[in-house]
């Protein structure tokens, strides 16, 4: 069972909250239907019960709060609009990434895939999905790591009437095998149909809770509209006459038990003006509908819609001071490989980075290979060129690896596993440096053919007679994707992720030049020779690969590269603390105890 205690949302600029003070509960084996207009807070309501949204409250789920639970997305399957897959992602590859995050088997992706109706076109793009089918998709999301419980933001809305009433199927499936679900929606027939209670919504907060029998017989009843200057007037006559009236709002009333024939009829005898004169078999207003949200059912106009809200005992409820942040994917290297390589979007960028680093081995023949480093001449490294091409395409890769994890955020922050933890942030720098070591090697390879097509053999290079080069090559690829990743992660963006890299050699590699000139630089590659020397006892003049290699590091570029790891990694850690801080946690009980729910029919 879901205990939502006090949900209320952060006010904006001295706003009402979007929902304030909602207390309500989602009981095992039973469908609960959040029912109001568009606007009334419903939305907002499911993403404070999830943990996705900032505000106050306290979620229990069988008791315990729901950010003690190690693994909530387990307990609580959510589906709370479009899924945000990558469109050129198949749905089975999707599903398959998501087993990755949650630590299930990939067989679990075929079972929904089936049990949704999507087997057949589960090789089929994302962007091919229609309406319905997409939301589908969602609901074998919410379903794929067996969930108890349901939150179902809406899902009918804009489908089919076919499609609509296998939604409602499905809800009702689930509750019947002993799960808990929340659904929301805007039409009352549909949801009064579907679920074993009924929560009606109006500007943020409840207004009426009953059975969805006793909703559909007292609330959903044809009724006459009017609107008049004398409503009141209006309602004391008419229920003399026998009718029975609820004022929705100053001029409006709703009257039930008679025709608009006869309300007509009554106002013209007393010489009442009338604005409006409808029938309307639709939901009366103080339900969910248009009307101020007072409460009051038919029949007995100030208890029946009040009366059965659920009474709490006087629980004080206060923000914990520390709280557990949400751990990361439970495989975090398979669901980032699923995840890089489940689209094409890499592979035109390798292709891409291999062509210009081919175009740039070819320039270096052009001018002359003469005097040229080895480093150079493996990496198709022109001076012309602020940096190898195949360097610029891994620190492409490594921004999009999480440029893309932003603006197709699969993984639920709150609930579900967090995208912005360590172990999925170590998980892409791994293969980040997997990828960029693959892509200097391919990029290597291709340019010494190259050499041997357009130089001659003579004029190539042997790789085996250079390792410390190809140490420093593969080191700058890897440390181009690794500032990708940290930017892109920092700035959410693959385009500023991207400029990140661009920015080493245009404009931080020129201040450290500025900073540090040709003297201080020698100076530096000469204090790590002496220092290597003094650990290994080798001699300082007698050269060999590891001072070539720190000869290289006391370069502006290596230094500049360093400078922007280290500034990176320290933004990243800096606003990870500060967004922990600040982000919102339910909120622990002061008692230590479950506050219960009770109201007067038990």
């Amino acid at each position: 069972m879901i205990q939502a205690i006090g949900l209320t949302s952060n006010a904006r600029r001295k706003a009402r909250p979007t929902v304030a003070d909602l207390t309500f509960e989602v009981r095992q084996g039973e469908v609960t239907g959040l029912l109001g207009p568009a606007g009334s807070g419903k939305s907002t309501a499911l993403r404070l019960l999830l943990g996705a949204e900032a505000g106050r409250g306290v979620t229990l789920v069988d008791g315990r709060p729901l950010h003690e639970l190690a693994q909530p997305a387990r307990e609580i399957g959510a589906l709370l609009g479009d899924v945000p897959g990558h469109p050129r992602r198949t749905a089975r590859g999707h599903l398959r990434m998501l087993c990755s995050a949650y630590g299930l088997p990939s067989g679990r992706a075929e079972e929904v895939l089936e049990v949704v109706g999507l087997d057949a076109v589960a090789d089929e793009r994302l962007e091919a999905y229609s309406l319905g089918m997409d939301r589908r998709l969602g609901f074998a999301v919410a379903l794929l790591s067996q969930p108890r419980a349901l939150v179902l933001d809406d899902p009918a809305r804009g489908l089919l009437p076919r499609e609509a009433a296998w939604v409602h199927e499905l809800a009702r499936r689930h509750a019947a095998a002993g799960g808990a679900v929340l659904l929301t929606g805007r039409e009352a027939g549909a949801l009064a149909r579907t679920a074993d209670r009924v929560i009606a919504m109006d500007k943020g907060r409840i207004v009426a809770e009953e059975a969805a029998s006793e909703f559909a017989r007292t609330r959903l009843r044809p009724y006459v509209a009017v609107r008049s200057p004398y409503a009141q007037r209006l309602a004391e006559l008419l229920r003399g006459d026998g009718a029975e009236v609820v004022a929705a709002s100053g001029s409006r009333i709703a009257v039930y038990g008679t025709t608009s024939a006869a309300v007509g009829e009554t106002a013209y005898r007393h010489g009442i003006l009338l604005h409006q004169l409808a029938d309307s078999p639709e939901q009366r207003p103080a339900s969910g509908g248009t009307g101020d949200g007072s409460g009051r059912a038919p029949g007995d106009a100030g208890t029946e819609g009040e009366g059965e809200r659920p009474r709490l005992r006087r629980t004080v409820v206060r923000t914990p001071r520390r709280i557990g942040h949400r751990p990361g994917p439970v495989r975090p290297v398979g669901y980032e490989m699923r995840r890089a390589y489940g689209v094409r979007t890499p592979w035109p960028t390798v292709a891409a980075a291999l062509l210009c680093s081919l175009l740039a081995t070819a320039l270096l023949v052009r001018t002359g290979t003469a005097g040229t480093s080895p480093l150079r001449l493996l990496s198709g490294w022109a001076p012309e060129l602020p940096l190898p091409a195949a360097a610029v395409g891994a620190g492409l890769l490594g921004a999009l690896s999480y440029g893309q994890e932003f603006r197709y955020p699969a993984l639920a922050p709150g609930y579900g596993p967090e995208p912005r933890s360590l172990r999925l942030l170590a998980a892409k720098l791994a293969v980040g440096a997997l990828t960029a070591a693959l892509l200097a090697a391919a990029a290597t390879a291709a340019d010494l053919a190259a050499l041997h097509l357009l130089a001659g053999h003579g004029r190539a290079p042997d790789p085996a007679a250079h390792p410390a080069a190809l140490a420093v090559w593969t080191g700058l690829a890897v440390a181009c994707s690794w500032a990708g990743v940290l930017a892109a992660a920092l700035f959410r963006t693959t385009a500023l992720g991207f400029c990140a890299v661009l920015a080493v050699p245009l404009l931080v590699v020129p201040g450290v030049r500025a900073l540090l000139g040709g003297q201080e630089a020698t100076e530096l590659a000469d204090a790590g020779d002496a220092l290597w020397s003094v650990l290994s006892g080798a001699s300082q003049d007698g050269g060999g690969r590891v001072s070539a290699v720190l000869r290289f590091a006391g370069q502006p570029l290596v230094l500049g590269l360093a400078l922007v790891l280290l500034a990176l990694a320290g933004a990243y850690a800096a606003s990870t603390l500060r967004g922990r801080r600040q982000e919102r946690r339910s909120t622990a009980l002061q008692t230590g105890q479950t506050a219960p729910l009770t109201g007067k029919k038990g």
